[in-house]
């Protein structure tokens, strides 16, 4: 069984912009996948889908941090992240410049569809 919590626990000890500005990505992912459970992943607290990492989202001292858990779904919306900082895992951005809905919305689709072409 999944830990219940991890994200819930870790919202708990941002607060201001930060806390904010996880808690919408947060959001957005739990409105397009309302079955999602909260977990970890690599030491992470993640928001989980048929038990596969969906995202994480954290705050490092220089910025915030989407880990969608797949370099692939970071390459296929490369033009959706201009003006962004990426890695092969991750999307930096800032509490007071966040990623728009409509990009956040296309990474947890992109991520679900990612988990359910795999487990089929």
């Amino acid at each position: 069984m999944t830990p219940m919590g991890d994200v819930t626990d870790y919202l708990a000890t941002l607060d201001g912009p930060e806390h904010d500005a996880v808690a919408h990505v947060l959001d957005r992912a739990r409105a397009l996948v309302p079955d999602v459970e909260e977990g970890r992943s690599y030491g992470m607290p993640a928001l989980r889908y048929r038990g596969s990492p969906l995202l994480s989202v954290m705050v490092t001292k220089q910025h915030l941090g989407l880990y969608p858990f797949s370099p692939a779904v970071l390459e296929d919306l490369a033009d959706h992240l201009a003006g962004f900082r990426t890695t092969k895992g991750s999307v930096s951005f800032q509490p007071g410049a966040p990623l728009p809905d409509d990009v956040v919305d296309a990474i947890v689709r992109a991520r679900v569809a990612e988990i359910d072409a795999r487990q089929k």
